[in-house]
């Protein structure tokens, strides 16, 4: 995921899971607050005579899922608004359509924190012993997201609002002048203010859960819905531990690097375009309900299941980028797509639900890398592509070749520019960093040296620069402490997902040499799609579906043998 995604998901408040620019946004809802300010037991105690006068035809939960289900219909919208910015609006309409989103948000703000909902919370609350298992979820869903936005006081999210904008343009201006201390100060600043915030939202934390997670636990929650810092930190280390040595004996002097030649031939954009295209249907993306897009960043946008758009990026000198960029985007479409399945009904009085989101930005993430890297970056899918490849491009390389070329690796400086083999060792460092300046360990003015120290002790190069080093990432300027690591559960998630696919599709391999995807495509939707927000965690969801918890050593292991036999050490 790269950082016009987290852009547009800051900016998308309240808006439906996954736009990959509207995905957990409930982080960024405190941005545009316009409701009240009411401690959160006297909001959820006001009201209640606007939910005893619901329909008398309709039970409370129904009228609780219909008020709901306005609201996520007006965040769709801002999900087409954020879309058509970044896909076909001219630049002129930029303050006009700044206006028009504003407005929605306010509008979407004000009536997430209603005090009808509230009262409508309680009162379900009261009938919750006749309530299913799947409605008892979504009462449990719609309390905490409703206590969550409900516990920030205007000013406080007016603050956030104002610094973000401040602290996007001191970042721009310092890694334009490669000079960390000209972001410096405002970067303390939104350490401050984003922990003030986490402990206002713990209150709602604790209102729904009867248990106050740290405040950094309160920022993960955002993005990682209950993945403690401690449990990071136990996977994370187990990582860290054995890439180290497996990257310097990857990358070093006994190894055998392949031939990056294919990638580096000049290929006409269009040409690019249409072979993308090609694949990412072909693994199960439905342009039906959909399209496909370019813009300056790929990303993937959700206005419901029957309406999910992805974009791309194509570069005439090196063409490896726009169609893997393609197939991770059309993972993140195919989880949205499947949330709810294709046989339920969308005619008469239906409601969606606060399960039916994606279960959080890890298990999104899984699902891109899933298809980016266990299958487009697999030997066998070059099987099946090279033929169009050298067809559509006009070469004449093996599959050997291509497979070889386009999981070349090296150190690099830059998070996104990363392979897969060093990127974890990227995220596990602004992980540790922003752990423990949010837990008051490192101050804001240490952070570069801290950094550079960090890049040589893991990855064994210099920093040259703070434009390179820490000034690279715009995450920390719009306040989202505990996004970073989502990245890395989320690939070591693809990695078990495999694991398991093999033992229930034991010609994994041969099915994608031949192309044949649905299979595949079904067993995810089974395993992962089609539960939405149903567990507390990825390690509950994985734990249910797959028989153990989040286990990194699949990821271990599956970097291990690629790269060992790859590089022939």
């Amino acid at each position: 995921m790269n950082w016009k995604r987290l852009v547009l998901s800051i900016a998308s408040s309240l808006s439906h899971v996954r736009n990959v620019h509207s995905f957990s946004v409930k982080a960024s809802a405190i941005h545009l607050r316009g409701g009240s300010s009411k401690t959160i037991h006297k909001t959820m105690a006001t009201a209640t005579t606007e939910a005893t006068s619901a329909s008398t035809t309709m039970t409370a939960y129904q009228e609780l899922l219909k008020e709901l289900d306005a609201i996520k219909q007006l965040s769709r919208v801002s999900s087409i608004l954020g879309y058509d910015k970044m896909v076909f609006m001219p630049a002129a309409a930029s303050v006009d359509r700044g206006k028009q989103a504003a407005a929605l948000a306010s509008v979407i703000h004000e009536r997430s924190t209603c005090d009808k909902i509230g009262a409508l919370i309680r009162k379900v609350e009261a009938e919750a012993t006749q309530l299913s298992e799947r409605e008892q979820r979504n009462l449990e869903l719609a309390k905490k997201n409703y206590l969550k936005a409900s516990c920030v006081p205007n000013e406080l999210a007016a603050r956030k609002a104002q610094l973000s904008s401040e602290a996007y343009s001191a970042w721009a201006k310092a890694r334009q002048e490669d000079d960390f201390s000209l972001f410096s100060n405002v970067l303390s600043r939104c350490i401050e203010t984003a922990i003030h915030i986490a402990k206002c939202e713990q209150q709602g934390s604790h209102e729904a859960s009867q248990q106050q997670p740290s405040v950094y636990a309160t920022m993960l929650d955002t993005y990682e819905t209950g993945m403690d810092p401690t449990r990071i930190d136990a996977i994370f280390a187990q990582i860290k531990q054995a890439l180290i040595p497996l990257i310097d004996k990857v990358l070093g002097e006994g190894a055998t690097p392949p031939s990056t030649a294919p990638t580096q031939r000049h290929v006409a954009v269009d040409a690019q375009q249409q072979l993308a295209s090609t694949l990412v249907q072909s693994i199960g993306y439905d342009a039906s309900r959909g399209r496909i897009d370019v813009s300056v960043h790929p990303f993937t946008s959700s206005s419901g299941p029957f309406d999910v758009r992805i974009t791309s990026r194509f570069s005439t000198d090196n063409w490896r980028e726009g169609l893997i960029a393609t197939l991770h985007e059309g993972g993140h479409a195919m989880y949205e797509q499947h949330i709810v399945s294709d046989s339920d009904s969308r005619s008469g009085e239906f409601y969606d639900e606060p399960i039916q989101e994606a279960l959080s930005m890890g298990m999104h993430e899984s699902q891109s890398i899933f298809w980016e890297r266990h299958v487009g970056l697999s030997k066998a899918f070059w099987e099946y592509a090279t033929p169009m490849v050298n067809e559509q491009y006009g070469f004449d390389y093996t599959a050997k070749d291509y497979y070889g070329a386009v999981n070349a690796a090296k150190k690099s400086l830059i998070r996104v520019e990363a392979d897969e083999l060093t990127y974890p060792l990227h995220v596990i460092l602004r992980y540790e960093i922003e752990s423990d300046f949010v837990k008051g360990e490192l101050q804001a003015a240490e952070i570069p040296a801290r950094w550079n120290a960090s890049m040589k002790q893991s990855l064994g190069v210099n920093v040259p620069s703070d434009a390179k080093g820490c000034l690279q990432d715009i995450h920390w300027s719009m306040l989202a402490y505990g996004y970073f690591p989502t990245y890395l559960i989320g690939a070591a998630t693809a990695a078990q997902l495999e694991h398991y696919l093999r033992k229930d599709i034991p010609d994994f391999e041969k099915k994608v040499g031949k192309g044949e995807f649905v299979e595949i495509k079904a067993w995810l939707t089974e395993k992962v799609h089609k539960h939405g927000k149903f567990y507390k965690s990825i390690d509950d969801h994985l734990e249910a579906q797959l028989g153990e918890k989040l286990n990194p050593e699949y990821y271990i292991r599956y970097l291990t043998n690629k790269y060992t036999e790859l590089y022939k050490c």
